[in-house]
């Protein structure tokens, strides 16, 4: 595994697309985030063992923790890319961020890690993610209840 150079344009793009999908989860924007996705996307969750397809991962995944978290955030500083020779798929693996709620309202440092694997056509085009593995660090919570 290696760490591309900061000025790399699939670096970049890369970074890109982890930052456009922040955005999404933090502003709970499920049908736009659907856009950075490959209708037939196979993920693991906390929520389900394996996750087929975009429309599951959202209702079964997406919709069970985006509402009850806040302050998302992927750590880029932290990413490390596997790129295939023609450049149309990635792997990838990063540190994440957010603020989890106790049932009794109080906040807890939500963290953990997550592995996407994203591809595309041609090298001109956005890349669309086809797996997610996300998973919590050691001792966090599993559930949360609910952001301010």
């Amino acid at each position: 595994m290696y760490k591309l150079d900061a000025d790399n344009k699939d670096h970049n793009s890369i970074i890109f697309w982890f930052k456009t999908w922040e955005n999404k989860v933090q502003n709970k924007d499920f049908e736009s985030a659907k856009n950075l996705f490959g209708n037939d996307v196979v993920s693991f969750g906390t929520w389900m063992n394996v996750v087929e397809g975009l429309e599951k991962l959202c209702a079964n995944q997406w919709k069970s923790v985006w509402p009850t978290i806040n302050n998302f955030k992927f750590l880029t500083d932290t990413l490390y890319i596997q790129i295939s020779p023609d450049r149309l798929l990635a792997n990838s693996i990063l540190v994440w961020d957010s603020t989890g709620y106790k049932k009794n309202g109080s906040s807890f440092k939500r963290n953990g890690r997550a592995t996407v694997t994203l591809k595309r056509i041609n090298i001109n085009d956005a890349w669309r993610c086809i797996h997610t593995h996300f998973s919590l660090n050691r001792g966090i919570p599993q559930k949360s209840y609910g952001g301010i």
